[in-house]
């Protein structure tokens, strides 16, 4: 598969991912902004601007024109904000792309931001926020990287809070947007299938033409060495429910750090899939709980290694256990051949499958470009994941699954949280 790179005059930059065997076309905008850029009092800003740009603009008055329109071609469409990031794509039958094209920076640049539209999204906004609080297997991550990235804004969480949202003015966001909302934070991916003539012409056309400038601050970078680890950080939200909520996270790496490949193999043999040892170990054999895997997400200056899990409330200390001692496993015992062969297998699967959908290919590769400025094929990407040694992941093991790093949130009928701390200890 061949990618073509672009710059517009502006300074956006474009990848071009054409694809002969498939009647679909992706078009996704993407801007190095989110959540941890924000300040204290703009918390959940780069959400709130996500909700805004489906509010309507002076071609499309409101939500319900967006939608029509894009629902007339059965379009599939949505937007997206991270911690680092923001999203908006459209995808749809390949000879629609000028739609996909023109609709999307008609949304991203002209929405109105109208006051009344602001009152509204706002409780909106809080009523999603509601709805992870009521949800502890949604809400668990952000609980734990709370206490994992603990005096950072990667510790906080994405939408914000009520109170933080109440505080955001219509100046505020427009402000804010108008700051990071620039070409030098801009990557446009385009993947499927379009001619190239007629997607530089669009895009120069409609993006080209947003000014070259702004002024939005950089994040601060995460230290880990500087971030006060010295013991397990444990966070219990106690409350009424059938099953417990548990997530373990250790700081990891970076998008490009070498180790990253090392660390997606290692979290696939203990928990990233259903022949994994966790799920095999505290599913299958024990019984202690219906959910349980693991993953790793790096950023640019950091990443987690994270085990989740829904467990049986009477059985936690069990099943935390058991978990401790799989972790040791990787630390103190070089994994086996067949076992780290299946494990790269499933890799492989895994990521030629995704990339079959033209929206998995705009983001494979607009997010490298965005957040890494670089390019790597899946073909690449697969032979790191194959170069992968059993020494490689015990090294990794050892270097991640450490006590003193380990931040712990449970949600549930827990009581004290101390015997959860004593558990980590034993790592």
């Amino acid at each position: 598969m061949h990618t073509h790179r672009l710059t517009l005059p502006n300074g956006i930059r474009v990848v071009l991912v054409p694809t002969a065997d498939t009647a679909a076309v992706t078009v996704l905008a993407f801007y190095e902004v989110g959540s941890r850029y924000e300040t204290e009092d703009l918390a959940g800003a780069s959400h709130f601007i996500e909700h805004m740009c489906f509010k309507g603009t002076a071609r499309h008055p409101t939500t319900l024109d967006i939608s029509r329109t894009l629902d007339s071609v059965g379009a599939d469409y949505n937007a997206f904000t991270g911690k680092d990031h923001t999203g908006f794509y459209v995808k749809l039958q390949a000879d629609r792309l000028p739609l996909a094209v023109d609709l999307l920076e008609d949304m991203i640049y002209r929405s109105a931001f109208r006051q009344a539209d602001l009152d509204s999204e706002r409780q909106v906004i809080v009523e999603e926020l509601r709805m992870y609080e009521d949800n502890p297997m949604m809400a668990i991550d952000e609980v734990m990287e709370s206490a994992l990235y603990r005096g950072s804004t990667l510790g906080r969480r994405i939408g914000g809070t009520a109170e933080t949202l109440a505080g955001i003015t219509r100046s505020k966001l427009l402000k804010y947007r108008d700051a990071y909302y620039v070409p030098e934070r801009t990557v446009l991916a385009v993947a499927g299938r379009f001619d190239e003539t007629e997607v530089r012409q669009l895009l120069i056309a409609k993006f080209g033409r947003k000014p070259a400038h702004g002024r939005g601050r950089a994040f601060r970078p995460f230290d880990a060495a500087r971030a006060g680890y010295r013991a397990p950080r444990v966070v219990v939200q106690n409350r009424e429910s059938e099953q417990v909520q548990l997530a373990i996270g250790f700081p990891g790496y970076r998008m490009t750090d070498p180790r990253l490949a090392s660390l997606s193999i290692m979290s696939i043999i203990l928990g990233g899939n259903m022949s994994s040892r966790l799920f095999t170990e505290v599913r299958e054999k024990r019984g202690l709980g219906y959910s349980v895997h693991a993953s790793s997400s790096p950023y640019q200056d950091i990443g987690a290694l994270t085990v989740q899990a829904g467990l049986a409330k009477d059985r936690v200390q069990e099943a935390l256990g058991v978990i401790v001692a799989e972790l040791k496993r990787l630390k103190d015992k070089d994994v086996p051949a067949e076992e780290l062969a299946r494990a790269k297998e499933f890799a492989k699967g895994k990521t030629v499958l995704a990339l079959e959908e033209s929206s998995h290919l705009a983001d494979f590769y607009g997010r490298q470009e965005l957040l890494a400025r670089r390019q790597e094929t899946p073909e690449q990407k697969i032979a790191r994941l194959f170069a992968v040694t059993a020494a490689d992941v015990r090294r990794t093991a050892r270097e991640t699954c450490r006590a003193a790093r380990a931040s712990l949130a449970a949600i549930g009928p827990i009581g004290d949280g101390k015997p959860f701390a004593a558990a980590l200890g034993e790592l």
